[in-house]
């Protein structure tokens, strides 16, 4: 008697491709950068400008504004300010 062929076994997928970090980022970092990260989206019109700004270098600040809004107080109020200046008005994204 003929059987059905053999369903290959299910295969787990993994997001591999990923790198981990060795250890999770401080908390205070975190926040920051989960804050700049919200400010840009709603002071530059979404959330294509404001990955695009924030993952760009930017010369004024000297690397990209996510990693220097994330690593101090200061470079978040840095950060915060050039995007409060380059805000898109309510209305015209």
């Amino acid at each position: 008697m003929d059987q059905p062929p053999a369903k290959p076994a299910a295969t787990r997928r993994t997001n591999s491709h990923f790198r981990k970090r060795g250890t999770p980022l401080p908390p205070a970092d975190a926040r920051r950068q989960g804050d700049i990260s919200q400010l840009a989206y709603l002071q530059m019109g979404g959330r294509d400008p404001a990955i695009a700004f924030l993952n760009s270098d930017h010369p004024a600040l000297g690397g990209r504004p996510l990693d220097i809004a994330t690593a101090s107080a200061e470079g978040y109020v840095r950060v915060a300010g050039i995007i409060r200046a380059s805000a898109v008005p309510a209305g015209a994204a």
